[in-house]
């Protein structure tokens, strides 16, 4: 089924009142790979999400799943994939092994009949299959919610964020599952808001209000980055970003972490010139040095 169409968007567009949430969607994701929408709080991915999973109406435009549409094939699409909202979903008061016995239920199977399906993830918190679904860790949480996403077997994955708020150790535990998930042959969209994550997935998109603002592989979409760029580290950041944006050749300067990511034109000053600019300012200590763009840089460039 690789290189077979799971997912087509065509011209969605969704509004709530006077926000338009989605204007003019356009993607086309593929079977068997993991397909990120990466974007900030409020850009609308959940609302696109919504959509392909059949619980909200687009205003216009038409989407389909696995070759179904998600208004007249609603419930053959609903029975083939899994969905792992942006919110822990479960309940609260149900322990594990009763959130996860009553998911399979719903779904016409039992945990014994797809056991092989979900083993690799709930082995590690099967130990704890009596507790109480509130008293769980955040990455506990994360895990059981995808085992509950699993547990009939899906032909696709949706995934809501399912990273936020979770610590940095449980996300690197959480996307090498979604390798191993993905090697079984189950089509994965994951959205996020961490520009991190984007290089973890074969193809993204970029979203921002509404809008899609670029897609392609992220190698590719790092590759259209148009200007040099440089990293400073050193110095009061807050004085480096205001002294740097006044000068000619300087295209925007932008704060990440401990260091700076300065954009500047073809003609505009080089690495030693940033360093003379801000040592005659008086400050003394920065390090500079050209860079490759992020794909957060790349996000900044085209916001």
């Amino acid at each position: 089924m690789d290189g077979q169409t799971a997912i087509k968007v065509e011209g969605i567009c969704k509004s709530f009142k006077e926000t338009k949430a989605l204007q003019d969607i356009n993607l086309e994701i593929k079977h068997g790979e993991i397909f990120g929408l990466i974007g900030p709080d409020g850009a609308g991915k959940t609302s696109l999400f919504r959509i392909l999973t059949t619980l909200s109406l687009a205003d216009s435009g038409k989407a389909s799943v696995n070759g179904l549409d998600v208004v007249d094939g609603y419930a053959g699409i609903r029975r083939s994939i899994g969905y792992m909202p942006g919110h822990f979903a479960l309940y609260q008061d149900l322990s594990v092994e009763e959130n996860l016995n009553f998911y399979a239920t719903v779904f016409g199977t039992t945990v014994a009949e797809n056991y092989d399906t979900i083993k690799d993830i709930y082995s590690q918190i099967e130990m704890f299959k009596d507790r109480k679904a509130r008293d769980l860790s955040g990455g506990m949480k994360q895990k059981l919610a995808l085992c509950c996403a699993l547990v009939h077997k899906p032909d696709v994955l949706f995934l809501d964020e399912p990273t936020t708020g979770v610590d940095a150790v449980s996300r690197k535990e959480f996307w090498a599952m979604l390798g191993r998930i993905k090697d079984s042959g189950v089509t994965i969209m994951v959205s996020t808001p961490y520009m991190d994550e984007a290089s973890l997935c074969d193809r993204i998109a970029l979203i921002l209000a509404g809008k899609i603002i670029d897609k392609g592989t992220p190698a590719d979409i790092i590759s259209r980055y148009p200007h040099r760029l440089f990293a400073i580290r050193g110095g009061n950041m807050f004085r480096i970003l205001k002294e740097l944006k006044v000068h000619e050749g300087i295209i925007r300067c932008s704060s990440f972490g401990c260091e700076c990511h300065v954009a500047v034109t073809d003609n505009g000053p080089d690495a030693s010139s940033l360093l003379d600019i801000l040592e005659k300012s008086g400050m003394q200590g920065c390090r500079v040095e050209a860079i490759q763009a992020g794909i957060e840089d790349c996000f900044i460039g085209l916001s």
